[in-house]
């Protein structure tokens, strides 16, 4: 018997209704006014801070009482500075070209038609996602600068936050002009509203998840509408036996630590087999010290003298963690590695330590995923990084996009041909 409310059903197509019918107004909206629309909700969102933090703190507050784990609940929480980074965030998409027009190619055909490829919206963008509320604020202006309109189905955990933050965003499109229904919240109650998102067909032009390796599964094997994979983040980092080992414990620590609920996070260390010993319970020493639990191959990391070791299995290899665990494994050199991760590997982000420039090479020319880094830590795959401004997600797919996906990535184009009344033999 299917419990689907028919109400919720109702609400998600109207809503994807409303989204198709001003999806007209935004895609011809003129650049200067898509960046005074952006600024103005930056500063809106700072001006009425305290609404987002009380709506937040309610949000949290049921996440505790659910059980919710410490890890999620960081990915739930707001506070001033990152609400601070999120307008910031607003400004910076407000600084960027705008991709709409964008002249990709072009050329004169030899009877005199013009021809050229235009950056065009993508029109509705639905975008379904877990936990963090910035997210919400992301998909608003990278869907708005690109000229999309934005249906956002967020997770029941975040319902306050999201639907207090969708609010300020439509008073701020209202007080500007412009209709409300450019950003839209769909209901939550039930996983079906996402099925109905995703199913939308002729409603909605393109859906993108972004979560957990179930969410993004069940979103783009179950879509009808066009999706664009945001994959799970089963990031590695191999510290190679010509790394500097002090530079390669500190980008693993930071990639680790600087914030493990987040896709770029580091989740597996391999270790070159052929660097000493004493090197080798270095890198497992100071991860423990940093308060990080390893886990692995106990008799093999008990060889070079690590203790409190939990055993891994198939699970510590293949999953993200998202918490302060990370496995650790001793390999058999850049190849061992490699191999490593390609049974592994989710394509997100991969990185080495070497002062090695053939390994280095051999290394980047092997991996396959949308990032790879050199002497870096794997927190860098990030769209700010790469001075795009806010991302909305990591694509390990290789269609359409690959890697951090801002403006550019939000787009499609069209070909115009102009001529002067040419006809074709």
């Amino acid at each position: 018997m299917n419990d689907h409310p028919q109400s919720e059903r109702d609400e998600v197509l109207a809503k994807a209704h409303a989204a198709k019918e001003v999806a007209p107004i935004l895609a011809a909206l003129p650049t200067p006014e898509k960046n005074t629309l952006l600024r103005a909700a930056a500063e809106t969102l700072i001006e009425r801070r305290e609404e987002i933090l009380a709506a937040n703190a309610r949000d949290i507050a049921t996440g505790r009482d659910a059980g919710m784990a410490e890890s999620f609940i960081d990915r739930l929480r707001l506070d001033e500075a990152r609400i601070d980074g999120i307008a910031d965030g607003l400004r910076q998409v407000g600084s960027l070209d705008d991709p709409v027009g964008e002249i990709i190619q072009g050329r004169r055909m030899d009877n005199g038609i013009l021809m050229r490829q235009v950056r065009v919206p993508l029109g509705v963008m639905g975008m379904v996602y877990e936990a963090r509320p910035n997210v919400t604020v992301d998909a608003f202006g990278l869907a708005l600068k690109s000229g999309n309109v934005a249906l956002l189905r967020g997770s029941k955990s975040a319902r306050e936050s999201n639907t207090t933050l969708v609010e300020i965003l439509q008073d701020v499109c209202a007080a500007h002009g412009l209709p409300r229904e450019i950003v839209q919240l769909l209901p939550c109650e039930t996983h079906d509203s996402v099925q109905d998102l995703i199913t939308a067909r002729g409603l909605v032009d393109v859906v993108i998840p972004r979560g957990s390796a179930r969410l993004i599964e069940a979103v783009v094997t179950g879509a009808t509408v066009p999706a664009i994979e945001t994959g799970t983040g089963n990031c590695h980092f191999y510290v190679d036996a010509y790394a500097d080992v002090d530079s390669a414990i500190d980008m693993v620590i930071n990639g680790k630590t600087r914030r493990c609920s987040v896709c770029n996070a580091t989740e597996t260390v391999l270790i070159d087999a052929s660097l000493p010993d004493p090197e080798k319970l270095r890198i497992i020493a100071a991860l423990q010290a940093a308060g990080v639990t390893v886990h692995g191959d106990v008799d093999e990391l008990a060889s070079i003298g690590a203790e409190d070791i939990v055993a891994a299995d198939d699970t510590d290899w293949g999953e993200e963690y998202l918490s302060f665990d990370i496995a650790a494994k001793i390999v058999d050199g850049v190849d061992g590695a490699t191999e490593h991760i390609r049974l592994w590997s989710t394509g997100h982000t991969e990185a080495i330590a070497t002062l090695n420039a053939y390994t280095a090479r051999t290394f980047a020319d092997r991996v396959d995923a949308a990032a790879v880094m050199i002497n870096a830590s794997t927190a860098f795959t990030d769209g700010e990084m790469y001075g795009m401004g806010a991302e909305i997600g990591i694509s390990t797919q290789k269609l359409h996009a690959r890697g951090p996906m801002a403006l550019p990535e939000l787009t499609s184009t069209k070909w115009i041909l102009e001529g002067t009344g040419q006809t074709r033999a």
